[in-house]
């Protein structure tokens, strides 16, 4: 599999659910999924990042590779915390973007079981990054405007678009 990298437009749409009991290459797109992952030494890695529009993210958070599909975040924190953000699909670029510093986020295992994950800090950051790759949301979009259009013109220069 190959990372998407801006600004291909699939990277933009919103990607649609994913049927865990009837969809036969899900497996297979997971191991994929986290082959890339790791390939790219990322920690997170969104379906549509690789071309595939479905509602699957994978992601490696203290050594514990694990998979979503159909992934929302149903509580957020209050506290929120800017950091630096990277991305696979935007290579070379970082944002400071602020996130809440913990959510509660349920979705389906790959064999179709309800699954609740609280996580807080890098696993909160992961999935809210990852989640808005699913919305079609870039760390390049959660950039102040014009911090935004001075990145996305760097990236352009640098990768000669």
């Amino acid at each position: 599999m190959e990372v998407l990298h801006h600004p291909n437009p699939v990277l933009k749409g919103r990607a649609h659910d994913v049927d865990t009991q009837a969809d036969q290459e899900l497996r297979e797109l997971v191991r994929a999924m986290a082959e890339t992952m790791y390939a790219e030494n990322g920690v997170g890695l969104a379906a549509p990042q690789v071309g595939v529009d479905k509602r699957v993210i994978v992601f490696d958070v203290d050594d514990r590779l694990a998979a979503l599909c159909n992934p929302v975040i149903t509580e957020f924190g209050d506290e929120t915390v800017v950091d630096e953000e990277g991305c696979l699909s935007v290579p070379g670029v970082n944002v400071p973007v602020e996130r809440s510093q913990r959510v509660v986020c349920q979705g389906l295992t790959i064999e179709g079981r309800e699954i609740t994950i609280e996580a807080e800090d890098l696993l909160a950051r992961v999935l809210q990054h990852e989640i808005d790759h699913l919305d079609g949301i870039l760390i390049l979009d959660r950039a102040p405007a014009e911090m935004r259009k001075s990145l996305i013109k760097a990236y352009n220069e640098a990768n000669n678009l």
